[in-house]
């Protein structure tokens, strides 16, 4: 070959190696856009969420940068999760179980009112039916669940006195999803859809009597400074997951997928023990008492649980939840309840 040409042919392949440069360079580091919990939430967001994206490389042991932006800063609704992952618009979720339930029901079944009243049945719920949320988002939404974890316990605030849970009857009531909003119904309720960073106006205005959320949530958003009693009874266990994008999670190498489901189970258990660790500090410091070492003081009245009450919200499995969501979830998944009988229905004890 003439020397000009054997230049010319170097010079090309020279250029080419150039060009793939700076390719090859982007691909040793991926880089990822997260959803995360919003702000509101309080807490666990801060001082589990946020850190643990913040330096996802480092915990994961994977060349993974991540732009973690609360949801509640993304002008997107916590309704709308779902819908932006399956668009391809973000690679990881903090998924809100409840919020999204109206778009994949069948993803509530890891949190039906009564159905997990405390941690331990929670966890053991989560466990037993992670396979089949995970199993339906993939298919339906292309989202990929690699931890849940709690908030914990939901419980009732309220701007006018109780002694019970029956004294809800004739009150307007915030709720989330409408699982809760038929439980508030049968014992007389008015259940009333507010999302969680408009609840304190709404509780401050009168728009509602009570409403529901976890107390260290209630305290990082003022909601004692608006209310007058609290009652411990939880309703839901307000799960969480975590979700990536199938594009995503199928374009990690099988050792680095090992990699990042690790890093996420030690995660959810971190989350696991300091929801219940924040529950019992926040409850404290919504009653003015000690210690109460993660929130601000505040003198809300403590109402104690009865054995009715918690009789009452026990049955609300079988008389109102589990037939109110069955009804709607085989509507999009014809073994939504067969699959929930098969899987939580033991570890609760039910026929």
């Amino acid at each position: 070959m003439p020397f000009h040409l054997r230049l010319k042919s170097f010079a090309t392949v020279a250029l080419a190696v150039v060009l793939a440069l700076p390719a090859a360079h982007a691909q040793d580091r991926i880089k990822m856009k997260a959803i995360g919990q919003p702000l509101a939430t309080g807490l666990i967001q801060k001082n589990k969420e946020q850190p643990f994206f913040e330096n996802f490389a480092a915990r994961t042991g994977l060349p993974i940068d991540v732009d973690y932006k609360p949801i509640d800063t993304l002008g997107i609704k916590d309704t709308e999760q779902l819908r932006v992952m399956k668009a391809g618009l973000f690679d990881i979720v903090s998924l809100r179980v409840s919020q999204n339930s109206r778009d994949e029901p069948t993803i509530l079944g890891l949190d039906l009112v009564g159905a997990a009243p405390d941690y331990a049945t929670g966890r053991k719920v989560a466990k037993a039916y992670f396979d089949t949320a995970d199993a339906r988002l993939q298919t339906q939404f292309g989202v990929k669940l690699l931890a849940v974890w709690p908030f914990g316990p939901q419980i009732l605030f309220c701007k006018k006195p109780i002694a019970k849970l029956a004294d809800i009857k004739g009150l307007k009531v915030r709720v989330y999803d409408q699982n809760l909003a038929k439980f508030i119904e049968l014992v007389g309720g008015t259940p009333v859809p507010v999302s969680f960073a408009d609840t304190h106006q709404s509780l401050s205005l009168g728009v509602v009597d009570c409403a529901i959320t976890g107390p260290s949530s209630a305290n990082s958003a003022g909601w004692p400074e608006v209310t007058t009693h609290q009652m411990p009874i939880g309703f839901q266990m307000a799960l969480n997951g975590y979700g990536m994008t199938m594009k995503s999670w199928n374009a990690l190498a099988p050792e680095a997928k090992v990699k990042l489901k690790q890093a996420f189970d030690t995660l959810s258990d971190d989350m696991w023990k300091y929801s219940e660790e924040i529950f019992k500090d926040a409850l404290n410091c919504n009653a003015g008492k000690d210690p109460c070492t993660t929130g601000k003081k505040f003198n809300l009245v403590d109402v104690p649980v009865t054995p009715a009450d918690t009789e009452l919200l026990r049955g609300a499995v079988g008389k109102v939840s589990l037939p109110v969501w069955a009804e709607v979830c085989n509507k999009s998944n014809p073994n939504c309840l067969k699959t929930w009988q098969a899987t939580v229905a033991p570890v609760l004890g039910l026929q």
